[in-house]
């Protein structure tokens, strides 16, 4: 995928390799050229270990060779009149493209009616407009209608389509159908890289103890990894709980924190992290990315089979608009979604709009994905972007959350880019928010990053008391402007354990007032206060993507 770049001078030093040990920064630029942060030059110096600032350099989808093979819907009886039913063409199209070994599935200008659910399953399928502003799909039922009533996994009248599935739905064929089984058998089934019980895995080896931002590590036996495939490192907490702890910094802060009674995120646990191997030399092992975490005997480091991901895929150039509905009451969203990708590595939505959705634009279970020039437009969403479920190394870069366009219904939520579940190395870039807020919703997200942002900060976060904490470690806002002036999950440092603020305007505290989650001190950093845009570098992802 493309990156703008940035200057020498910006970056204070030499452009190296990702494994070349970093020069001594240059001076730091003066006057016009911008402020540069001491934090910055700390993280040059230790780009994969820095203790607020987390390395998202190599966040999102690697550069993929488009699909020769085209599949025009029209061949399989699609009509572009806005009142036929065109899902069913457009799904033979990409089942079509399924079974060739993967395809650009082509939907030409004009206005295409659909009364189902577009399923993405296999890789290396790209679903292809003219251009959103060419090619719309318009969608006239919602998933409760199509699939079921996807409930609660804690009971009452919930609906889990507020924070689950899309119209368009990228997912591999067997984690889709476990999932609508269990939904049409009112079981809650679980939505990430293994079964439904976590049980659909094997252990390929074990790993030794390694240390975060650690590239290689050691494994007990080599003989089933290869250079290219994918894997789960799957960590285990103890019943001390101290992966909890470290995922929070560590500390007498979080070894105080009462975790035994937070079910909600405790279900989340065992991390799992999905990594390509990039080599394999003996019994060292070398990943794509940097470990995530310290690797302890007492978490069962272990490399793990997973669902068959989906890979290579993608949506472009298209709008997904619903019809349009009242908003629902908070909870109770009928599924009128807009894009998922679940267990999706290297996947992407490029130049994609939706409109007048429950729920824009979704990771569940999905890693190493870019969403790039996507918007969410229309009546106003519950949550415009989630982020959920273990899903880690996103980029969502140049995204824009229009205002909506009637008042919000009463008993109504809107959140904003949200994260949670242990998502942790994802990257929000260069964002236009008209509304919402930066939604960290509980269950210890860490090490995430929002950067070169101007937002209205309205929204509110959620997540329930048991799903534990707002943040964990090494969250950072860089470079933010908040146009209404509300500090509320924009300044940090006073919420956040070993994160950084840095360079976001003067904001007070209104409206949802938060206390932190860990007793004493959070170790968290604050530079720059006050100003914007003369941050340099400006946009910490792109910085690090130069490194």
């Amino acid at each position: 995928m493309s990156h703008t770049r940035l200057t020498r001078r910006t970056l204070l030093g030499s452009t190296l390799a990702l494994a070349v040990p970093l020069p001594k920064p240059a001076p730091a630029p003066k006057g016009p050229a911008g402020e540069v942060p001491s934090l910055w030059r700390e993280f040059i110096r230790t780009p994969y270990t820095h203790p607020q600032i987390p390395y998202i350099g190599g966040a999102g989808a690697r550069r993929h060779p488009r699909p020769s093979r085209v599949f025009d819907v029209l061949r399989y009886g699609a009509v572009a009149d806005g009142t036929t039913d065109s899902a069913p063409a457009i799904n033979r199209a990409i089942a079509a493209a399924g079974r060739a070994g993967g395809g650009t599935v082509h939907i030409p200008p004009g206005t295409f009616r659909i009364d189902d659910v577009i399923r993405v399953g296999h890789s290396n399928v790209v679903v292809r407009g003219a251009g959103s502003d060419r090619t719309k799909l318009y969608a006239t039922r919602n998933l409760t209608e199509l699939i079921g009533v996807y409930g609660s996994r804690y009971g009452g009248d919930k609906s889990s389509w507020s924070w689950a599935g899309g119209l368009i739905w990228l997912a591999p064929t067997p984690r889709w159908d476990s999932l609508v089984a269990a939904i049409r058998a009112k079981a809650w089934p679980f939505e990430g890289w293994t079964g439904n019980r976590r049980d659909e895995w094997r252990q390929l080896t074990t790993v030794e103890p390694a240390r975060q931002g650690e590239w290689t590590v050691r494994v007990a036996d080599a003989s089933q990894l290869r250079p290219g495939t994918l894997v789960l490192l799957r960590l285990s907490d103890d019943t001390g709980h101290t992966l909890l702890q470290h995922m929070a910094g560590g500390g007498p802060g979080p070894e105080a924190y009462y975790w035994d009674d937070k079910t909600k995120l405790l279900s989340y646990v065992p991390y799992e992290w999905p990594v390509r191997i990039a080599h394999v030399h003996g019994r060292r092992v070398t990943l794509e990315r940097p470990l995530p975490l310290d690797l302890r005997p007492e978490w069962n480091p272990q490399f793990t089979s997973h669902v068959e991901e989906l890979t290579g895929s993608g949506v472009e150039g298209l709008t997904l608009e619903a019809v349009e509905t009242q908003q629902q009451p908070h909870l109770l969203d009928k599924g009128y979604n807009g894009v998922v990708l679940q267990c999706a590595y290297d996947c992407w939505v490029d130049d994609v709009t939706v409109r007048h959705v429950d729920n824009g634009f979704g990771l569940v279970a999905a890693s190493a994905c870019t969403l790039r020039g996507t918007t969410v437009a229309g009546r106003g969403s519950h949550h415009p972007y989630f982020c959920r479920e273990g899903s880690h190394d996103n980029l969502i870069e140049d995204f824009t959350i229009e205002d909506r366009t009637v008042p919000a219904p009463p008993n109504t939520q809107l959140h904003g880019i949200n994260v949670e579940g242990l998502s942790s190395y994802n990257v929000w870039s260069r964002g236009d928010m008209r509304m919402g807020t930066f939604d960290s919703h509980r269950g210890l997200p860490f090490a995430n990053v929002r950067t070169d942002i101007t937002v209205n900060n309205n929204g509110r976060h959620g997540g329930d008391a048991n799903a534990g904490p707002l943040f964990g470690a090494r969250f950072t806002h860089w470079n933010i402007r908040v146009t209404n002036g509300r500090a509320g999950l924009m300044k940090i440092d006073q919420l956040a354990p070993y994160s950084a603020t840095v360079g976001v305007n003067t904001v007070t505290e209104f409206d949802q007032t938060d206390v932190p989650d860990f007793t004493g001190d959070l170790h968290s950093r604050l530079e720059l206060y006050g100003t914007t845009d003369v941050v340099r570098p400006r946009n910490l992802y792109e910085a690090q993507r130069e490194l």
